[in-house]
Protein backbone atom coordinates (compact mmCIF):
# COMPACT_ATOMS: atom_id res chain seq x y z
CA UNK A 1 0.00 0.00 0.00
CA UNK A 2 3.25 2.23 0.47
CA UNK A 3 4.24 1.58 -2.78
CA UNK A 4 1.11 2.59 -4.36
CA UNK A 5 0.78 6.35 -2.24
CA UNK A 6 4.44 7.32 -3.31
CA UNK A 7 3.71 6.31 -6.95
CA UNK A 8 0.61 8.62 -6.84
CA UNK A 9 2.41 11.33 -5.63
CA UNK A 10 5.39 10.61 -7.56
CA UNK A 11 2.93 10.92 -10.40
CA UNK A 12 1.15 13.78 -9.75
CA UNK A 13 4.55 15.72 -8.95
CA UNK A 14 5.88 14.75 -12.67
CA UNK A 15 2.03 16.07 -13.70
CA UNK A 16 2.78 19.66 -11.79
CA UNK A 17 6.36 19.46 -13.17
CA UNK A 18 4.84 18.91 -16.91
CA UNK A 19 2.36 21.74 -16.20
CA UNK A 20 5.28 24.10 -14.63
CA UNK A 21 6.59 23.68 -18.42
CA UNK A 22 3.87 24.95 -20.63
CA UNK A 23 1.53 27.36 -18.91
CA UNK A 24 -1.49 26.87 -20.39
CA UNK A 25 -3.07 30.21 -21.98
CA UNK A 26 -6.42 30.08 -19.99
CA UNK A 27 -6.86 28.84 -16.53
CA UNK A 28 -8.97 25.61 -16.19
CA UNK A 29 -7.35 24.18 -12.95
CA UNK A 30 -6.20 21.09 -12.42
CA UNK A 31 -8.71 18.63 -12.88
CA UNK A 32 -10.74 20.80 -15.45
CA UNK A 33 -11.63 21.97 -18.84
CA UNK A 34 -13.50 25.14 -17.98
CA UNK A 35 -12.37 28.63 -18.37
CA UNK A 36 -12.73 30.64 -14.84
CA UNK A 37 -14.47 27.84 -13.05
CA UNK A 38 -17.41 27.42 -15.31
CA UNK A 39 -18.34 31.10 -14.61
CA UNK A 40 -20.13 33.54 -17.75
CA UNK A 41 -17.16 35.71 -18.67
CA UNK A 42 -19.43 37.97 -20.29
CA UNK A 43 -21.43 38.10 -17.37
CA UNK A 44 -19.32 40.00 -15.24
CA UNK A 45 -19.92 42.82 -18.43
CA UNK A 46 -23.54 42.43 -18.56
CA UNK A 47 -24.23 42.15 -15.20
CA UNK A 48 -21.23 43.37 -13.23
CA UNK A 49 -21.32 39.95 -11.35
CA UNK A 50 -20.27 36.28 -11.41
CA UNK A 51 -22.70 34.09 -13.19
CA UNK A 52 -22.86 30.63 -13.50
CA UNK A 53 -22.67 29.60 -16.57
CA UNK A 54 -24.45 26.56 -18.03
CA UNK A 55 -23.34 23.52 -20.46
CA UNK A 56 -26.40 24.45 -22.62
CA UNK A 57 -24.62 27.61 -23.37
CA UNK A 58 -20.52 26.53 -24.06
CA UNK A 59 -18.03 26.90 -26.60
CA UNK A 60 -14.47 25.31 -27.09
CA UNK A 61 -12.06 28.30 -27.18
CA UNK A 62 -8.29 28.30 -27.15
CA UNK A 63 -8.29 24.89 -25.96
CA UNK A 64 -10.59 25.58 -23.33
CA UNK A 65 -14.55 24.93 -22.25
CA UNK A 66 -16.44 28.63 -21.59
CA UNK A 67 -19.81 28.44 -20.48
CA UNK A 68 -22.52 30.67 -20.47
CA UNK A 69 -25.65 31.79 -18.56
CA UNK A 70 -27.92 32.96 -21.89
CA UNK A 71 -27.52 32.22 -25.61
CA UNK A 72 -27.00 35.86 -25.84
CA UNK A 73 -24.07 36.15 -23.88
CA UNK A 74 -22.62 32.91 -25.55
CA UNK A 75 -22.82 34.95 -29.23
CA UNK A 76 -21.62 38.31 -27.88
CA UNK A 77 -18.68 36.28 -26.55
CA UNK A 78 -18.23 34.44 -30.04
CA UNK A 79 -18.59 37.87 -31.75
CA UNK A 80 -15.54 39.99 -29.66
CA UNK A 81 -13.99 37.10 -27.74
CA UNK A 82 -10.82 39.67 -26.76
CA UNK A 83 -13.82 41.85 -25.48
CA UNK A 84 -14.69 39.58 -22.78
CA UNK A 85 -11.93 37.47 -21.97
CA UNK A 86 -9.99 37.92 -18.71
CA UNK A 87 -6.77 39.03 -18.39
CA UNK A 88 -4.10 37.03 -17.99
CA UNK A 89 -5.80 33.73 -19.35
CA UNK A 90 -7.83 33.76 -16.18
CA UNK A 91 -4.82 33.62 -14.22
CA UNK A 92 -5.03 35.70 -10.99
CA UNK A 93 -4.12 39.10 -11.85
CA UNK A 94 -1.76 39.87 -8.87
CA UNK A 95 -0.03 36.58 -8.98
CA UNK A 96 0.95 37.78 -12.46
CA UNK A 97 2.03 41.18 -11.45
CA UNK A 98 4.48 39.61 -9.07
CA UNK A 99 5.93 37.60 -12.17
CA UNK A 100 4.25 34.00 -11.40
CA UNK A 101 0.59 32.25 -11.45
CA UNK A 102 -2.11 31.28 -9.21
CA UNK A 103 -5.69 29.85 -9.39
CA UNK A 104 -8.92 32.34 -8.94
CA UNK A 105 -11.87 32.52 -7.05
CA UNK A 106 -14.39 33.85 -9.60
CA UNK A 107 -16.29 36.19 -7.44
CA UNK A 108 -12.95 38.40 -6.92
CA UNK A 109 -13.07 40.31 -10.15
CA UNK A 110 -12.52 44.14 -11.38
CA UNK A 111 -13.36 45.29 -14.47
CA UNK A 112 -10.94 48.24 -14.98
CA UNK A 113 -10.83 49.88 -18.19
CA UNK A 114 -13.65 47.74 -20.08
CA UNK A 115 -11.01 44.52 -19.03
CA UNK A 116 -11.66 41.79 -16.60
CA UNK A 117 -8.85 41.13 -13.95
CA UNK A 118 -9.32 37.83 -11.81
CA UNK A 119 -7.51 37.28 -7.91
CA UNK A 120 -6.98 34.40 -5.89
CA UNK A 121 -8.49 35.16 -2.59
CA UNK A 122 -10.17 37.94 -0.70
CA UNK A 123 -7.04 39.74 1.14
CA UNK A 124 -5.20 39.65 -2.56
CA UNK A 125 -8.02 40.80 -4.01
CA UNK A 126 -7.84 43.89 -1.87
CA UNK A 127 -4.48 44.94 -1.98
CA UNK A 128 -4.52 44.48 -5.64
CA UNK A 129 -7.80 47.40 -5.50
CA UNK A 130 -5.20 49.30 -3.69
CA UNK A 131 -2.94 49.75 -6.49
CA UNK A 132 -4.45 48.03 -9.70
CA UNK A 133 -3.05 50.33 -12.03
CA UNK A 134 0.41 50.23 -11.12
CA UNK A 135 0.29 46.16 -10.80
CA UNK A 136 -1.38 46.13 -13.92
CA UNK A 137 1.39 47.60 -15.41
CA UNK A 138 3.45 45.00 -14.28
CA UNK A 139 1.15 42.08 -15.01
CA UNK A 140 1.66 43.59 -18.13
CA UNK A 141 5.04 43.36 -18.54
CA UNK A 142 5.44 40.21 -16.88
CA UNK A 143 2.49 38.43 -18.84
CA UNK A 144 4.18 37.55 -22.57
CA UNK A 145 7.79 36.03 -20.46
CA UNK A 146 4.86 33.69 -17.87
CA UNK A 147 3.72 32.41 -21.16
CA UNK A 148 6.56 31.90 -23.28
CA UNK A 149 7.86 29.59 -20.39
Amino acid sequence: MKFFYIAVVGALLSLTSLNALALDPIYTGFFSSKAIKGYDTVAYFTENKPVKGVSDYSLEHKGATWLFSTQENLELFQANPEKYEPQYGGYCAYAVSQNTTASIKPELFTIHDGKLYLNYNQSINEKWLERKASYIKEADKNWPELLAE
